[in-house]
């Protein structure tokens, strides 16, 4: 993952592109705080999966930034966040469609043994082992609650 954002940077370089030289120096800045914050509490550098969760978090705060801008009258800026979005996504696998989203579900639910609502958590943290930047987990925890009420 690190080695991907590199060489975007070098490429955003050379080609001259503004917008993603700016996002992927966002991203940089992010994954370095994230490795300076797990050496200070003991730990190894950030782990491809918590970089992907990491960018699932950095299109959230876009996403819900863009949204404000757009509700206060300044579309300007929320292009701009929604360009940033773009470039971040790229860095991210394939995301699941919703069927995906309900079969992977169904699987962690029949792995884990999950009978009730209070199994929610194991169900969660075995589809965010697996599926780590593949699908929208606030959108995901909804289906899991409905999957183990039903």
């Amino acid at each position: 993952m690190r080695e991907m954002v590199m060489a975007a940077l070098k490429d955003a370089m050379k080609a001259g592109d503004k917008v993603k030289l700016g996002a992927v120096r966002l991203i940089q800045a992010a994954i370095k705080d994230r490795d300076i914050e797990a050496r200070g509490a003991g730990k190894e550098k950030a782990s491809d999966d918590e970089l992907l969760s990491l960018l699932a978090k950095m299109i959230k705060q876009r996403q819900e930034s863009a949204s404000i801008y757009r509700t206060n009258a300044r579309p300007e800026l929320a292009a701009q966040e929604e360009a940033e979005i773009a470039v971040i996504q790229s860095f991210l696998p394939k995301q699941m469609d919703e069927a995906q989203v309900k079969a992977a579900i169904a699987a962690a639910v029949t792995e884990t043994g999950a009978a009730g609502m209070k199994d929610m958590g194991k169900v969660i943290a075995l589809l965010k082992e697996r599926h780590a930047g593949q699908m929208d987990f606030g959108k995901a925890s909804g289906l899991v609650k409905a999957a183990l009420s039903a």
